[in-house]
């Protein structure tokens, strides 16, 4: 089942996914532009792996970490499908990030990989946009990289995880105003979602809401203000967003 949150008539408003169509606790169906799109949970802590496919790696002609590489990122950083993200008029060079996105529905503290899984309440779709410009180390990425106003559009919708058998081999795809961009497969992590689990409650408590952002394959393009940016990972869903320029950004 696809579960969502939007805002509507003055509140916010939990929602589920009927045929393409997007459809209220009470029933009423809605139309694309009555609403607001908010990211689809209430964003708890958000963990980011840095480097975690060894393509993207290559790419960026980085050896592959041998443990996970994560940072975290503020609340301010989330928005919802549809959002628009600024580029800033300083930039030379700003990419997008397709990852799937593990949301923790319970719980967790010393998690065995073996029993990770039974603490995941489903999985999106993020786009964790880069300002290579901003970029001082990729083992260690800065707060104007990682953690600039919506910088990191999420949703549109929480699957559950049951609907998704096997979330290590969906495939990733990214299109920039239509033209494919970006492919992989979440078969090619570094680490895995069990194992980024067993890592991160080993040290810290995993609570409901928290968000792991997985990573990106390679294929990393350079996005302007005007582009329309879909971020699709298979079984899913597909996430939209839009770049703007600083005018834009902050008329609105």
């Amino acid at each position: 089942m696809k579960h969502g949150r939007i805002a509507y008539n003055g509140a916010v408003h939990q929602v589920t996914e009927d045929n393409g169509h997007v459809r209220l606790a009470d029933g009423r169906l809605l139309k694309e532009g009555d609403f607001q799109w908010l990211p689809p949970v209430e964003v708890g802590t958000v963990f980011a792996l840095g480097l975690n496919y060894a393509d993207h790696a290559k790419e960026l002609a980085f050896k592959a970490p041998e443990v996970p590489l994560v940072f975290l990122k503020g609340p301010n950083t989330i928005t919802g499908h549809k959002a628009q993200t600024r580029r800033p008029a300083d930039a030379t060079y700003m990419h997008y990030e397709c990852e799937l996105a593990v949301v923790i529905g319970k719980t967790g503290k010393n998690v065995a990989k073996a029993d990770a899984m039974d603490i995941v309440a489903g999985y999106t779709v993020a786009n964790d946009y880069a300002i290579r410009d901003y970029l001082e180390n990729y083992y260690r990425p800065n707060l104007r990289v990682k953690n600039r106003d919506a910088c990191t559009p999420l949703g549109p919708w929480l699957v559950d995880a049951a609907d998704v058998p096997n979330p290590m081999a969906l495939k990733l795809t990214t299109r920039v105003n239509g033209k494919t961009t970006q492919t992989g497969t979440t078969a090619d992590m570094i680490f895995d979602i069990p194992t980024l689990i067993e890592y991160l409650s080993s040290f810290m408590t995993l609570n409901p809401g928290d968000v792991i952002l997985t990573g990106t394959p390679e294929g990393l393009a350079d996005v302007k203000a005007g582009d329309v940016i879909e971020t699709e990972v298979e079984g899913v869903c597909c996430l939209v967003n839009s770049i703007v320029d600083d005018a834009t950004y902050f008329a609105n």
